[in-house]
């Protein structure tokens, strides 16, 4: 009996892409197989992001509006976000009335505890809707109780279904939904590809070779971020410790690989810095492929990623795997890939004078190098293999129809 190929919808709003959408498209190569698998995000995206999801073969739908996720520091910006979240929702509600959602999977990257209408709406057409979390939420008490209400209502709908991208987040999710829906929401880690990462450590064995096809030196120690130049992933903090370190380790270079040009505000606020250590790259100069960035980070000595506010990040995990010694904060899910002075080495979040002892410990111990290094590369390829992770969520995704077919 031949399998029915349905639909599956991945939907995003923003212009931003990062370990979301890694996430998502660990997902479609696996669902490929069985689905037509359709992503639908803003027209303008990074033609970077564009290339990848055309070298994984979905078929790609653009919209014509994009969700404001700028700063909001005043209630009147406050107001003008929360009128362009509705304003998209509305337009995602009518883009997606051509499709027969109640025999198609959404997965949707949307905070069902502020967009409750919009689930409850999608709910009434059927929709099965996924949405994946990457960390828990964090707000006042009055505005927690308010998302709590919302969120207990969207758990009693058949229809609405959450991932968590880490067990951490899982934890934190209990006491929004009911204890039912709770119970049945899996853990789809977000993770690596161990073929990936083998091809890409089988063809840069020549590191000086690597480094000076990017103008990088072949005697400095170098030092990598990689994520979106936020607040959140700590940009600050980094810049921070790189000053530290240019008087106490010269040889030190500091690189954050980014997929967004800085603004001119960032470049300023960079500029004062005076560093003569740091310097910012776009990923889509170092290779248009996912194979070719990941072929970057193989520069690196370390990689440093001093984070606020985390799911377990893809880039941590890639860097880990490919055999980079790792430094990263002790929060949220990060703990579960980052075992302190075993798999890498956890320091608190904002601390900049611990994130550049802990570069300078690494840079003077070799050997703790080399073992940080061979114990995460193992654990990670051991345990944040995307492909579970998929069959994970396709699964789930089946269990939508078990009862149609």
């Amino acid at each position: 009996m031949t399998k029915i190929r349905r639909k599956l919808i991945f939907f995003w709003t923003y212009l931003e892409w990062g370990g979301a959408q890694v996430y998502f498209m660990a997902i479609m190569k696996e669902a490929l197989k069985d689905w037509d698998v359709i992503v639908i995000l803003p027209r303008n995206s990074s033609p970077e992001m564009i290339g990848f999801l055309r070298q994984i073969g979905v078929t790609i739908e653009f919209i014509d509006f994009v969700i404001d996720l700028g700063q909001a520091p005043t209630i009147k910006r406050k107001i003008e976000r929360q009128l362009s979240r509705i304003s998209c929702e509305i337009k995602t509600l009518r883009f997606l009335k051509q499709y027969n959602l109640n025999n198609s999977i959404l997965h949707i990257e949307a905070a069902p505890w502020q967009s409750w209408q919009f689930f409850v709406l999608l709910a009434m057409r059927k929709a099965n809707v996924f949405v994946t979390m990457h960390n828990a939420i964090n707000a006042a008490k009055w505005r927690e109780s308010v998302w709590t209400a919302r969120m207990q209502l969207l758990s009693r709908l058949e229809s609405f279904h959450i991932f968590a991208s880490n067990k951490d987040t899982k934890e934190k999710v209990r006491y929004l939904v009911t204890q039912e829906f709770w119970e049945k929401i899996p853990v789809t880690y977000t993770c690596v590809n161990p073929p990936q990462i083998r091809t890409v450590l089988d063809r840069t064995d020549d590191i000086a070779s690597l480094r000076a096809k990017h103008g990088l030196s072949k005697n400095e120690f170098i030092v990598l971020c990689v994520g979106q130049f936020i607040d959140r992933k700590g940009r600050w903090v980094f810049l921070d410790a790189a000053k530290i370190i240019q008087t106490e380790a010269p040889d030190v270079r500091c690189v954050w690989l980014t997929p967004v040009e800085s603004t001119k505000d960032e470049k300023a606020k960079i500029e004062k810095y005076g560093l003569n250590n740091f310097e910012i790259r776009l990923s889509s100069t170092v290779g248009s492929s996912r194979e070719e960035v990941l072929e970057f980070f193989r520069v690196a000595d370390i990689f440093a990623l001093p984070s606020y506010v985390e799911g377990l990040p893809i880039a941590l995990l890639e860097a880990m795997a490919l055999g980079i010694p790792s430094i990263s904060t002790n929060i949220f899910a990060i703990p579960e890939a980052v075992h302190d002075s075993e798999t890498g080495l956890l320091i608190e979040a904002g601390d900049a004078r611990g994130l550049a002892e802990a570069i300078l410990k690494l840079k003077n111990d070799p050997e703790l190098r080399q073992t940080i290094a061979k114990q995460g590369s193992e654990f990670v390829l051991s345990n944040f293999d995307e492909r579970e992770a998929a069959r994970i969520a396709i699964r789930h995704y089946e269990e939508c129809f078990d009862d149609a077919d």
